[in-house]
């Protein structure tokens, strides 16, 4: 499915919430100190950035829309900072300040891109930012708004957070929410409700699977009648689920993450912007995704453009791809079989990918238009092939699988045999070695009595794990 990419360049969002700043000192720690066990880091770089709810509103200019902040700071030298580094990024702002309070700010110690340190400098603005930002909320809701970002970081700032979104609403002006408290009385009427998978827990608890996590968080929709929720569930994707709708779930991009700092910063300023730019909610959601596996390449808090988004798109601008749950699996199958796309389906170890499994995943994806493949578990694996394989623990199975450019989703297996699996999401084809001729295989009577087909290819000859792995054992010798 092509995602679109809207004009933002007349688009003005206001973002209210914790700002703060961010401190990078880098240097080399080439030594460990002899006052104590700690490493010796020579500075050689120091680097100020907006962040929190100012990093949301630089994710926004980023993409050629226009920032309005609001926020609170401390009547300090940091605060001069800030604001000079939101001005030249072209954020307009209105910053209440605090005599007698530092603004927050977040100083990380980093060598060779790796963080050794983070102090915070801050204290809570609960007591004294009370009604503050809610004259100047007043006054700058105006028309030309058209979409409202609350960025809470539970610092204090929003105190009157729920006054403000029923102030938003209406004005008919949509909300979005990117939440830290758990009293969810202060978030009630929200258009967009964006927790992370840990603050989602907080509100709800624990979850035991799936099944308990989607129904809690159509609970919370209904309850406190929020429109829609976001949820970003890191390496595990982000799913978003609406009054009366199926959920919608997207795996995560990122083959690399090299710092989280900041991405969910990027999610909801993009799919703010994507929304208010005309976006339906679920193509803003496969765009916000996009971004999130950007950003979370950079070191620290970073912002995406539009540039960057198209070149993602161009790279792999179809429906979710990469490692699954059985359960995001099933939703994302039943999303493609929506838009009439043909289901593949095969399975196996996959403990040594060589050139024989390349091409035998290719060809298999040439029946149809989405290729499933299920791996076994490394137990299921230890059963089957003994107590020295495998040779590659699951995760690092499925990461190489998922990078293929012939796989669209991997899921794992706990069983001996894929059949109940197999059985479950019953694929148009199911694919497997031609070593499998005359053989029973595994969920193929349930896939041929659903009207499917089975499909066995040869393997490169001379490839093959286990004669790699004895090679190997020969050479050692």
């Amino acid at each position: 499915m092509k995602t679109n990419i809207p004009d933002f360049s007349q688009l003005r969002i206001l973002v209210v919430g914790d700002v703060m700043l961010d401190r990078y000192w880098h240097g080399d720690a080439s030594r460990i100190s002899p006052e104590a066990p700690v490493p010796v880091v020579k500075i050689g770089q120091c680097e100020d950035r907006p962040g929190g709810a100012a990093n949301v509103a630089l994710n926004i200019c980023a993409l050629g829309a226009h920032a309005v902040i609001m926020g609170v700071v401390g009547d300090d030298a940091v605060a001069v900072v800030l604001k000079q580094k939101l001005e030249a990024a072209g954020v307009a702002h209105h910053l209440v300040a605090l005599d007698n309070m530092p603004t927050i700010t977040k100083l990380r110690v980093l060598s060779h891109h790796q963080q050794l340190l983070r102090m915070d400098f801050e204290e809570s603005y609960h007591q004294c930012a009370s009604n503050l930002l809610l004259e100047y909320f007043k006054t700058t809701l105006s028309d030309d708004i058209d979409a409202v970002i609350f960025s809470d970081y539970d610092k204090g700032t929003l105190v009157d957070i729920a006054a403000m979104i029923d102030l938003a609403r209406k004005k008919s002006i949509p909300v979005f929410v990117d939440p830290k408290q758990t009293d969810m009385n202060l978030y009630c009427g929200a258009t967009v409700f964006k927790p992370n998978l840990q603050e989602f827990y907080t509100i709800v608890g624990r979850c035991d699977d799936e099944k308990m996590l989607i129904n809690k968080a159509y609970r919370l929709l209904e309850t406190y009648e929020i429109d829609a929720l976001l949820l970003t569930r890191g390496e595990h994707g982000i799913t978003l689920l609406r009054q009366n709708e199926p959920e919608f779930h997207l795996p995560a991009r990122a083959k690399e993450v090299f710092d989280v700092t900041g991405a969910g910063d990027t999610v909801i300023a993009v799919l703010t912007a994507a929304v208010a730019g005309g976006l339906p909610l679920h193509e803003a959601t496969r765009l916000a995704n996009i971004a999130a596996s950007i950003a979370v390449n950079r070191l620290g808090a970073a912002t995406v453009s539009v540039p960057e988004l198209k070149n993602a798109l161009k790279s792999k601008d179809s429906d979710s791809h990469g490692e699954m749950t059985e359960e995001q699996l099933l939703i994302a199958v039943r999303e493609a079989r929506a838009k009439g796309k043909k289901i593949v389906m095969t399975n196996g170890c996959f403990d040594l990918l060589h050139a024989g499994h390349v091409h035998y995943l290719e060809q298999a994806k040439k029946y149809g238009d989405r290729l499933i493949v299920a791996v076994n578990a490394d137990d299921s694996v230890r059963q089957l092939k003994g107590d020295g394989r495998p040779l590659n623990t699951l995760e690092k199975r499925m990461a190489v699988l998922s990078g293929l450019s012939a796989v669209d989703w991997v899921v794992s297996f706990s069983e001996l045999t894929p059949e109940r699996l197999i059985s479950t999401v019953l694929p148009d084809v199911l694919v497997k070695g031609g070593d499998y001729k005359g053989q029973v295989i595994a969920g193929g009577d349930a896939v041929l009595k659903n009207g499917g087909r089975v499909e066995l290819l040869d393997f490169v000859a001379g490839c093959s794990t286990s004669d790699l792995i004895k090679k190997m054992k020969v050479e050692r010798k």
